[in-house]
């Protein structure tokens, strides 16, 4: 428990001239930090870590990424850079962030592998299957934040879901929730990486935890075995060539070079998770939100690609499968059928949808019909 002196002194230093948190001593803030933490434990987080503010060497690698151009039609990623790297830019007064982790892997879905190995299913990131994350997490933040109010009283504070130019890899990494693997994604040792990340930018001001150190070694397996080659050196990833871009965050015409090795992956990539033996570790998901809707672990190519718009507004709602619009969901799905064995009735619905299809779309399954005819 909390020292009851702390309570008293933090809600009285709001009548007082300096800010709260320098009246308090550093046992009192690393008492404060582990009370935060079991607060998130609590709420459903399974992991919480506090970062400082400084990511200088992550702008350097930031400022070169986007002169590359490895960021794509991601136009976002260009405005507000120093909001990125820089906390108090963003949010004024943040002098530290809370971070946290919340697993997703689905345990009772189908096997990722065997849905993969079938090219007439559809392949989606085990991360969609359920309830948007956004929305989970949010709501979870939120519950934290007051859960450290009702401790402490007021604060200054604004929690982010991937909603904002956050560097949010970056920050959990800081807060030893993990490290930051050549595929660029986070891992924990424990825990693997199959989690979502949050944060909580506060003017409190709290201990910050020891990173953690990098334990991928010489491994090279989510370099080998990225379908389009998208991880171009360790830790380095062009996102021009990445699946989960091309299928989710590009709005345009993916090349036709990729097209090939998208294979039926129709949302997003999991492969250099699935790979990664860290993995190992990974715990399933408890969380009633993240199970699979609709039987999208185990959905055959030509039933996604029947849904009509309304019925994809219907099944998609409060989902991250709507982030493409459904003119990129039947481009994604287009792809997945032209790499799917020669079927006719792979054609009758390629041709069926052709009449009515948008230009984007219908650019791509002209290309799957070449490759079915």
């Amino acid at each position: 428990m909390v020292d009851i002196r702390l309570h008293a002194l933090i809600i009285l230093s709001t009548a007082m001239s300096k800010p709260k948190q320098q009246q308090l001593s550093e046992k009192q803030r690393c008492e404060l930090a582990e009370r935060i933490k079991q607060f998130g434990y609590e709420l459903g987080f399974q992991a919480v870590g506090i970062a400082a503010t400084q990511l200088d060497d992550d702008a350097e690698h930031l400022r070169r990424w986007l002169e590359l151009g490895r960021h794509g039609d991601m136009g976002y990623m260009q405005r507000n850079t120093e909001k990125r790297h820089t906390p108090a830019e963003l949010v004024p007064n943040t002098a530290s962030v809370i971070s946290v982790r919340m697993d997703y892997w689905p345990g009772q879905a189908e096997p990722a592998q065997s849905q993969l190995d079938n090219p007439n299913r559809a392949y989606i990131a085990r991360y969609a299957l359920g309830r948007d994350y956004h929305k989970v997490m949010r709501k979870r933040l939120q519950r934290l934040v007051d859960r450290i109010t009702e401790q402490i009283g007021a604060f200054g504070y604004r929690a982010f879901v991937d909603s904002a130019p956050v560097l949010e890899k970056a920050l959990a990494r800081n807060a030893a929730l993990g490290w930051i693997g050549k595929h660029t994604n986070l891992i924990n040792r424990h825990a693997g990486s199959w989690f979502f990340l949050g944060e909580v930018f506060t003017d409190l001001h709290l201990p910050a935890d020891v990173p953690v150190s990098e334990h991928c070694g010489s491994c090279a397996a989510c370099i080998d075995i990225c379908p389009t080659d998208a991880i171009v050196a360790p830790y380095q990833l062009d996102a021009r060539r990445c699946i989960a871009y091309l299928t989710i965050e590009h709005k345009g015409v993916i090349p036709v070079e990729l097209r090939p090795a998208i294979g039926n992956r129709i949302f997003g990539c999991d492969d250099c998770q699935l790979v990664c033996p860290w993995n190992k570790y990974a715990a399933a998901s408890n969380e009633p939100d993240f199970s699979t809707r609709h039987n999208l672990d185990s959905a055959g190519l030509l039933t996604l690609f029947a849904w009509s718009e309304h019925e994809w507004e219907t099944k998609t709602r409060g989902s991250a499968l709507r982030r493409p619009g459904y003119d990129g969901w039947l481009r994604n799905i287009a792809v997945g059928l032209g790499n799917a064995p020669k079927d006719k009735e792979i054609v009758a619905a390629l041709e069926n949808k052709l009449a009515t299809a948008s230009p984007l779309v219908a650019e791509h399954i002209s290309w799957a019909l070449s490759r079915q005819i």
